[in-house]
């Protein structure tokens, strides 16, 4: 069984992060969207209600299943049994971040890394944009799955 974990702080869980997620789902058996617990950002929504607006999204999808952890990211796809990691990348300052990231983390625990590229069309959408937009009033409706 290939199991894929997909980790990050998901505050909000984004329409790119869906995107990733329905693209990357015919490459495994088993996708674990895992929220981490970042003790350097503040979220703006506790981990519990992550976990719960993400499994409500994927309520329907059996290879989905929504985790949280604290610790090493390669240590939660150890304990889930993935053999590789998904992210996704937005821009080339991305790309450089999450090609030290795969390498370390597989230099640490043999774990692979895929990356997938967001669709242009998403490339501007991240979890601190939408906060931001969110905190002074803004509707950010269209950047959250029909769901959250």
């Amino acid at each position: 069984m290939t199991t894929i974990l997909f980790p990050g702080t998901f505050d909000p869980f984004t329409i790119g992060h869906a995107s990733l997620v329905s693209r990357a789902l015919p490459l495994c058996d088993r996708m674990v969207i895992a929220i981490g617990y970042n003790s350097a950002k503040q979220s703006a929504e506790n981990i519990a209600g992550r976990v719960a607006a993400i499994e409500a999204i994927y309520a329907g999808e059996p290879k989905v299943k929504v985790i949280s952890y604290d610790g090493l990211t390669v240590d939660a796809c150890r304990r889930e049994g993935a053999g590789w990691m998904l992210r996704g990348v937005r821009s080339v300052a991305d790309y450089e971040y999450e090609r030290n990231l795969a390498d370390i983390n597989r230099s640490i625990s043999g774990i692979e890394t895929i990356l997938l590229y967001s669709l242009p069309e998403l490339s501007h959408i991240s979890s601190s944009m939408v906060r931001e937009l969110a905190s002074h009033g803004h509707d950010v409706s269209k950047y959250l799955p029909d769901t959250l």
